[in-house]
């Protein structure tokens, strides 16, 4: 399901938001590492065992999918998403195990109309993944691009 419609001017700095509810199953942290991050650890509990880890944890691009998606689910609106041009930073502070359940912290840092397309403008955004004992286990700083409503005369885009 979509996130509400929330233009450009709907957006204010400060304004945190907390969504989602997503427990990782065992099958799905293998079943990505298979197909996109083979490392042991990610794919064998035993071999996880002789790591740092000491057991099964999820690649820190699975934790990263899964934010991504309860921020289109809950936070992005098709209506006035535009995508991203990129990241500035992107930190995995806690490994996520199999029966981790994970949530979103989205705060919006900046809002900024575009000078030279003003129908649209950015928002610098931090999103932070949660698990169950609210320990912050990603952190991401982004850059969102979104329609805006009006354009600063008061006309529409």
């Amino acid at each position: 399901m979509p996130g509400p419609v929330r233009y450009l001017e709907d957006m204010t700095a400060g304004e945190t938001i907390e969504v989602g509810s997503y427990t990782v199953s065992e099958e799905e942290i293998l079943d990505f590492a298979r197909r996109y991050d083979p490392q042991p650890f990610h794919l064998d509990a035993e071999a996880g065992k002789t790591t740092h880890f000491g057991g099964l944890v999820a690649s820190g691009w699975h934790t990263a999918g899964i934010m991504m998606r309860m921020m289109v689910d809950e936070i992005l609106s098709p209506e006035t998403s535009l995508g991203s041009p990129g990241i500035d930073e992107l930190r995995w502070l806690k490994p996520v195990r199999p029966g981790d359940t994970l949530r979103l912290r989205f705060t919006t840092l900046e809002v900024r109309r575009s000078r030279s397309r003003p129908e649209m403008g950015t928002v610098r955004q931090r999103m932070e993944v949660l698990n169950q004992y609210d320990e912050v286990v990603m952190s991401m700083l982004g850059i969102g691009m979104v329609r805006a409503r009006t354009l600063p005369e008061g006309g529409s885009p």
